[in-house]
């Protein structure tokens, strides 16, 4: 296959007509097609390699999935004894510093 070049023709996943369709290169980058132009529509877009974007049942179907697994696994709990596990010192944090006091500004007397 010959290398790609500007205003070829070829075939992408168009985001506004949502369809296959034929697009012209627009840029390249590093040999490959980087934005295309429908031919369609006319709208430009990310090269997106003939692949559509998932419906939103299809994504809704992954966070269901997702949360199912989730709830599967148990969160590890913390025991008394997390330093003899760890090997780390828990160490307190330092209280803060008493706050300064704000300088009162001297207004200036106008005559």
């Amino acid at each position: 296959m010959r290398e790609l070049r500007l205003g070829d023709i070829i075939d992408d996943f168009c985001v506004k007509c949502r369809r296959l369709t034929n697009h012209a290169i627009v840029s390249l980058m590093n040999g490959a097609a980087a934005k295309v132009r429908c031919r369609t529509c006319y709208s430009d877009h990310d090269y997106r390699n003939e692949i559509a974007p998932p419906t939103k049942k299809e994504l809704l179907k992954q966070k269901e999935l997702y949360e199912a697994v989730l709830a599967g696994v148990a969160p590890a709990e913390a025991s008394p004894d997390a330093e003899t596990i760890t090997g780390v010192a828990t160490e307190e944090a330092p209280a803060p510093a008493a706050p300064v006091p704000a300088l009162k500004k001297k207004k200036a007397k106008s005559s």
